[in-house]
């Protein structure tokens, strides 16, 4: 099975064939939800956790220790420690690294689209956020149009700035509660909180952690997921790496179709990268689809046309990593002296 069945992409390959972006929108809703909702439990489910009271991991309801103990009195030998280390630590860390290398080799930073919590709350404070002031973020000047890619005007009034408000407060509130369960026996962290009793250093990091990702949600959540996540740089940069891996690729044999849009695309893309640009400017891509989908619903709403943008791989992938947009392109502006 090729890496586009995977992600049910149709489309990838050297040609490009319309698809519905709504329906991929809808699977990343309910990936993103799962694993949310399974990033927020795992600690109560004791699906993994690391214990700091009794000293190790846990994972899957079983404690997860390196079985060291023995050493010092003699019980296991130096040989057997290394290789308890190797099989406890080593292998499961490098099986972790080995599969999301694979995908993100493959694939680009699906992970980051499709699964992270942080990116998840990123999307829906960006679109509250539009809505409030109509722009994605504090530190963009220009106003967004303030229509959807169907040409529908978005709500908007005071409410939308409450909203946000609360969303950046309240996702930060549950960040840092979920932290601290990863640290302390959930049960403890969410029973002080139910009882209001939560013991001074509890508080003083529910309290701290709050205000700090409440601080990165509002002003820094583009710039953290563009340059401060080292998950999501090192999946760019292995992604980077394979010219075949799947992209964002754009039909240039009808760019003039874009003439009447008003850049859905570029409105919709939650990292604000250009999607039609080439591959190493849009090195944060996390292969969202967003504006796979708002390019869908601009063309099919002016002409009834297929969408300009389509993830594509292999031959047609190597196209968008060349500057100008592949080699006819570059052939093109050579002959007319540019």
């Amino acid at each position: 099975m090729s890496g586009c069945d995977v992600l049910n992409v149709p489309a990838c390959g050297s040609t490009r064939r319309s698809r519905s972006g709504a329906a991929v929108q809808g699977w990343r809703l309910a990936s993103r939800v799962a694993f949310f909702a399974l990033f927020v439990l795992a600690p109560a489910l004791d699906i993994f956790r690391l214990d700091l009271v009794a000293g190790h991991f846990v994972v899957l309801g079983h404690d997860w220790r390196l079985g060291l103990d023995g050493l010092s009195s003699g019980a296991i030998s130096p040989a057997q420690a290394v290789a308890r280390v190797v099989l406890r630590a080593f292998v499961p860390i490098a099986a972790v690294v080995g599969l999301l290398g694979w995908a993100s080799w493959r694939f680009g930073r699906v992970y980051c689209g499709w699964l992270c919590p942080h990116f998840s709350v990123v999307e829906t404070i960006n679109g509250l956020w539009r809505r409030a002031w109509r722009r994605p973020g504090f530190w963009e000047r220009a106003a967004l149009p303030h229509r959807r890619a169907d040409g529908r005007a978005l709500a908007s009034g005071w409410w939308w700035r409450a909203a946000t408000v609360v969303a950046v407060v309240g996702f930060a509130f549950l960040w840092a509660v979920t932290l601290l369960t990863y640290l302390l026996p959930p049960a403890e962290v969410w029973g002080n909180l139910v009882a209001l009793t939560p013991t001074r250093n509890q508080a003083l990091f529910i309290g701290v952690a709050t205000a700090v990702l409440a601080g990165e949600f509002a002003f820094a959540r583009h710039l953290f997921c563009r340059f401060g996540c080292a998950l999501g740089v090192f999946q760019s940069f292995v992604w980077i790496a394979n010219r075949n891996a799947m992209v964002v690729g754009f039909d240039r044999a009808r760019a003039r179709a874009c003439a009447d849009c008003f850049k859905a695309c570029e409105h919709a893309c939650p990292m604000r990268l250009k999607p039609r640009a080439v591959k190493r400017l849009t090195f944060a891509c996390t292969q969202c689809a967003r504006c796979i989908e708002a390019c869908d619903t601009v063309q099919a709403v002016a002409s009834g046309g297929p969408s300009l943008l389509e993830w594509v791989r292999a031959e047609a992938a190597r196209a968008e990593t060349t500057p100008f947009g592949g080699p006819e392109r570059a052939a093109d502006r050579r002959r007319r002296g540019g």
